[in-house]
């Protein structure tokens, strides 16, 4: 599938898209670990559109959006300032989401946005890039893993008042 999906620099006007696949893959991703409830609360804020325009307007941040045939937004990656423990913001720079519906797992287009990411994060001189991820993700972190992402710390996530355990992961850039 790789071939078929086109990634592309997100831009202002993309904020809805951004926030769809935010919260339609958080949904599968974690319906059925976390309450049903909380997942819409906290889609509802997290993954609110006014919340991406922020970020696209922001020129500290950067982002990028796969879209299927048609046009169909399906996955992205967003790049901010980090705020993650262990964190220097003066050196560090945080992949605050990649996501990417399930299937369009394995075909490609993840490593693409990540590159992206990591592309980014080079050009704008970070020592490192981190992210955060559910400690209960094995795929997710095999993947970063592979990429040569290591634990750098951990941080607790609260998603509808229950604390859930998060791995920090780091990619080491400059030298």
């Amino acid at each position: 599938m790789a071939t078929e999906v086109a990634v592309r620099r997100a831009r202002p006007g993309d904020e809805a898209a951004l926030a769809l696949v935010g919260q339609a893959t958080f949904l599968e991703t974690f319906a059925g670990i976390l309450d049903g409830a909380a997942i819409i609360e906290h889609c509802r804020k997290a993954h609110a559109a006014d919340q991406y325009a922020r970020w696209l307007a922001d020129p500290a941040c950067a982002a990028w959006l796969a879209q299927a045939p048609g046009g169909a937004p399906v996955g992205y990656a967003l790049v901010t300032a980090p705020d993650l423990p262990s964190a220097d913001p003066d050196r560090d720079l945080e992949l605050k989401r990649i996501y990417l519906f399930a299937r369009y797992h394995g075909g490609g287009t993840g490593k693409r946005l990540l590159a992206g990411a990591i592309g980014h994060a080079r050009e704008a001189g970070a020592a490192r890039l981190l992210l955060g991820v559910y400690a209960g993700n094995h795929a997710a972190i095999g993947f970063y893993r592979k990429q040569g992402f290591v634990d750098v710390a951990t941080r607790q996530f609260n998603v509808g008042g229950k604390a859930y355990d998060d791995r920090v992961m780091g990619l080491p850039l400059a030298g």
